[in-house]
């Protein structure tokens, strides 16, 4: 099970104070939780209304947890929003996960 932010302050406040990196197909905010929710690590999910109706949301967001599963995240003291873009369902799934891949290593394993 996968330890998410649910909190829209948080996520509010990621949006201003986190790192931001991105990819051809998924956005990524990137901020050390500074152990204020423990030693996990924590996710967050957005797929956009403007970029398509809830078939392509709830899509989406099944793609993107597969990928945080994929690379074994949540990642331990830092709180993490994938933000999809609208090609994300059109690239193939190997594309996205390198993708994600590189912007997590150049963030977290620093």
């Amino acid at each position: 099970m996968l330890d998410t932010i649910t909190s829209s302050t948080e996520i509010s406040s990621l949006f201003a104070h986190a790192k931001r990196c991105n990819a051809h197909s998924v956005s990524l905010l990137i901020k050390r939780n500074e152990d204020r929710h423990g030693p996990r690590g924590r996710v967050a999910f957005i797929a956009g209304k403007k970029n398509g109706n809830a078939v392509w949301r709830n899509t989406a967001k099944r793609r993107m947890r597969a990928i945080v599963r994929d690379l074994g995240g949540p990642w331990a003291g830092y709180d993490v929003v994938f933000i999809a873009k609208r090609d994300i369902l059109e690239v193939e799934y190997s594309k996205v996960l390198f993708a994600c891949q590189t912007l997590i290593r150049s963030e977290v394993e620093k």
